[in-house]
């Protein structure tokens, strides 16, 4: 009996996997990233537990309810069955990055919403309480709103501009005198140029290594959206120029504007050779040692969190340097995990992403419009891209940017955010499966109506012979 229950209740659990649509590499891996965190940030955060004054376990509470919040947006997307609701919300996408980043570079207080400066830097806003840090949301808002872009401009050049399509630009056009907006070119300044050197700009504002990241994405998804590589190399030299006024506005005004200019040189011109505490010729005092000792002391126990893990690691709970770096648990998370599960976990790590761009590559091709393959494809290289960038740092390869590991470190806004992209992923995955699936179930009754019609021809051609003899 027991041994019948059990079969049926692998039964029923392998019936519930199936029944899960999909892309289902893309849900495992979700699902790794997920017990990974879990098992990462309840090791990892003894310094976080003391500046909260709590304990780790309440620490853990809370991811878990920030988990179940990110599961449920990924179900919540899973099930949308119309490409048509998530473009309809991907067209938001500028407007709502524009208005989160003008309260917060222009450091706003406007009562329920208001910029906050932590660590001497303007990253967030305080939505009624909740922590939201900008440039997570950006990232995947600015993505999703370029594949409605690029998909509305494809069709706004099939109809010739007479669809409904690029509405604000065939109105401007036709009702405002502005004829030139009814040229193709102007309207890709318009819907894509624009929002996206504006957006890069802003970010500037509170980080340049954000700025760095969101940027290149947003110009990578265009050449995932089918863009001609000179209209790709248009956008870089438009960022390329933006990020040199930027530079030149900043040292005109003696860093008084784009201040994170000078916190982005100092990081790329910093020694972090620790011999230089030994060296008399550079220390003028106490004070100035702990100064430079501060400044070195987080990448060098990265490097030594590394160093030491090995091949195999200390084991879940062994990590030393998580005392001494205050960000383990977020900047520095990949250095934690190397010296808890050594060169092997690491690798799962790795292939984790590496599988997630395999993945999504393959997705991309089964979709037939613009907005989803260019949706699909811009989402993945930001997860990809970012947890690339975040492992690159931490392995001591250059200098901090204070990139997150998508769905593994420790941050409500990055990790929400990061979910919505794999729910996107996912729901596009499933629809498009669900096409293809339509499509061979259709193509199989065509052919089996043709057998049926071939065997119908043979039967009347033996009947007529029958009736000639």
């Amino acid at each position: 009996m027991d041994r019948q229950e059990n079969t049926s209740v692998r039964k029923s659990l392998w019936n519930f996997i199936d029944r899960i649509e999909g892309d289902k590499v893309v849900w495992v891996i979700v699902f790794m990233l997920l017990i990974i965190s879990w098992l990462a940030i309840f090791s990892s955060t003894p310094l976080l537990a003391l500046e909260l004054k709590t304990d780790r376990l309440s620490i853990m509470k809370d991811q878990i309810l920030v988990t179940g919040l990110g599961l449920g947006i990924i179900i919540g997307l899973y099930h949308i069955r119309k490409v048509g609701v998530l473009k309809f919300f991907s067209q938001m996408g500028f407007g709502l990055s524009f208005v989160l980043l003008l309260i917060l570079d222009t450091h706003k207080n406007l009562g329920f919403i208001y910029a906050e400066e932590i660590n001497q830097a303007w990253r967030t806003l305080n939505v009624c309480g909740f922590q939201l840090h900008v440039f997570e949301v950006v990232k995947v808002a600015m993505i999703m709103y370029l594949a409605w872009a690029i998909n509305e401009y494809r069709c706004d050049i099939r109809t010739g501009g007479k669809g409904k399509h690029l509405k604000l630009a065939n109105w401007l056009a036709k009702k405002q005198n502005f004829e030139f907006l009814a040229k193709p070119f102007w309207k890709k300044v318009m819907y894509i140029y624009i929002p996206l050197l504006s957006i890069t700009g802003m970010v500037m504002m509170g980080s340049n290594s954000s700025a760095l990241i969101i940027g290149g994405v947003m110009l990578a998804t265009l050449a995932v959206g089918g863009l001609e590589m000179r209209e790709v190399r248009l956008a870089i030299l438009g960022v390329l120029a933006v990020a040199g006024l930027a530079f030149s506005i900043h040292k005109l005004s003696d860093g008084k504007t784009f201040k994170r200019i000078a916190t982005f040189e100092s990081r790329l011109t910093m020694n972090t050779d620790p011999r230089q505490l030994l060296d008399p010729n550079l220390i003028k005092d106490k004070v100035d040692w702990q100064k430079r000792l501060d400044k070195i002391q987080q990448p060098n126990a990265a490097k030594i969190a590394v160093a030491e893990g090995g091949i195999l690691g200390k084991g879940p709970g062994g990590s030393t340097q998580k005392y001494i770096v205050p960000v383990m648990f977020g900047d520095y998370m990949f250095s934690f995990l190397l010296e808890e599960y050594g060169l092997w976990g690491g690798i799962i790590i790795i292939l984790l992403y590496v599988s997630l761009l395999a993945r999504g590559s393959w997705i991309a091709r089964l979709c037939d419009s613009d907005f989803a393959r260019t949706a699909v494809g811009g989402l993945t290289l930001l997860i990809t891209a970012q947890a690339f960038l975040h492992m690159y740092i931490n392995v001591g390869l250059g200098p901090l940017t204070g990139q997150t590991l998508p769905l593994v470190s420790h941050g409500k806004s990055a990790f929400l955010a990061f979910c919505v992209a794999f729910g996107v992923i996912i729901s596009i995955s499933r629809m498009a499966n669900n096409k293809i699936r339509q499509e061979e179930a259709a193509a199989e009754l065509e052919q089996q109506k043709d057998e049926i019609q071939s065997s119908m021809d043979v039967l009347e051609q033996i009947e007529n012979d029958e009736f000639d003899f």
